[in-house]
């Protein structure tokens, strides 16, 4: 860590030198403006204003790629923040048919994105997302809530023999991924910019590391749900072999793991230790539903009661994935002071 000794230049102002090597590689020269962001715990953070300009841009160079190449660079240059986005071939050349497909399946995918310009050897995509129009916290939520709405229709397709039922939960895997991918750039873009951290509706950066857990882990309870609603599908009569009883089990065992996974993130919105608690004591109690309900079923063929053993298993590990998400609630909620600890 470098240390710079405070001067007074006058009266009522101290002073202190900018690192010749930092100022020189963000192009700060006398008498231009940087901007200064007072954060919690006395930390005082500086920034050149090219920091602050969004228009920042990308090109990727597609003539060696293939379009899913193509395709997985586009969202990653989306995740890191880009207002805007070239893909294109050296002169001469043009992009084939395939990476052009690709850069319009990936603007399905991603919000706020769309093509602006297009020619033989260039397609130019903006994002128009404004950080403003969105806090992590109620994306969190969102990303959550469609969780739980793709699991409820997946267990009921599974109760009821409805295909149609599962392929709607199917259908909204694709939005839980654009809400996913767009906390990944509103995360990113935040840390590489803390004036952003308050507009994406924090006070600092501290919580992002663990927000950006907390959304992997929800990305991946949708999943299960997924994987429940193929299972349905992919099901001769679209229905487990069990008696209504097991399946009522079942339902009960889901409207558990739906209780503790919202409790734990709103836990670590809210920064709620005693949610934290609850969640991690309810978890306990469910824990082997799984195991419980497998011991008690009656002899069936291996190929269903595999299918049943898969459902409890993508169920159970919803039920873990909110106990992570719970002890990330439990670090954000003791960094600040409360009825339970005192920060000195």
């Amino acid at each position: 860590m470098e240390t710079r000794k405070v001067q007074r230049l006058g009266p009522s102002t101290l002073a202190m030198t900018l690192p010749a090597k930092w100022a020189q590689e963000q192009d700060v020269e006398k008498g231009d403006e940087v901007s200064l962001r007072i954060g919690s715990k006395g930390t005082l953070t500086v920034m050149p204003e090219s920091v602050q300009q969004e228009e920042s841009e990308a090109i990727i160079h597609a003539q060696n790629l293939d379009a899913d190449a193509v395709e997985r660079a586009i969202v990653a240059q989306y995740v890191l923040g880009r207002r805007i986005i070239h893909v294109e071939v050296e002169e001469g050349g043009t992009l084939g048919s395939s990476q052009i497909n690709a850069v319009y399946n990936a603007e399905t995918q991603l919000m706020g994105l769309g093509v602006i310009e297009e020619t033989p050897e260039r397609i130019a995509i903006r994002c128009s997302v404004d950080p403003e129009d969105f806090t992590l916290d109620n994306l969190l939520e969102r990303l959550e809530s469609t969780g739980s709405t793709m699991r409820n229709e997946a267990i009921k397709a599974l109760a009821h023999g409805n295909p149609d039922l599962a392929q709607r939960a199917l259908n909204r895997e694709r939005q839980a991924n654009k809400i996913f991918v767009l906390l990944l750039r509103l995360i990113f873009t935040a840390y590489q910019n803390p004036n952003l951290a308050r507009a994406v509706g924090l006070e600092s950066g501290f919580p992002l590391i663990g927000y950006r857990s907390i959304a992997k882990n929800l990305e991946l309870t949708a999943d299960n749900a997924e994987d429940i609603a193929e299972i349905v599908l992919e099901t001769d009569g679209h229905s487990l072999n069990v008696d209504g009883a097991t399946m009522r089990r079942i339902r009960e065992f889901t409207d558990n793991v739906n209780e503790i996974t919202e409790q734990a993130v709103r836990a670590a919105v809210e920064r709620d230790y005693d949610l934290a608690i609850k969640t991690r004591k309810q978890f306990a109690e469910i824990q082997d539903n799984e195991r419980e309900v497998l011991s008690d079923l009656d002899e069936m063929p291996n190929e269903e009661l595999l299918r049943v053993r898969e459902v409890l298993v993508s169920l159970g590990q919803t039920a873990q994935y909110a106990v992570r998400n719970a002890e990330i609630a439990t670090n954000l909620a003791l960094n600040e002071e409360s009825e339970h600890v005192t920060i000195q």
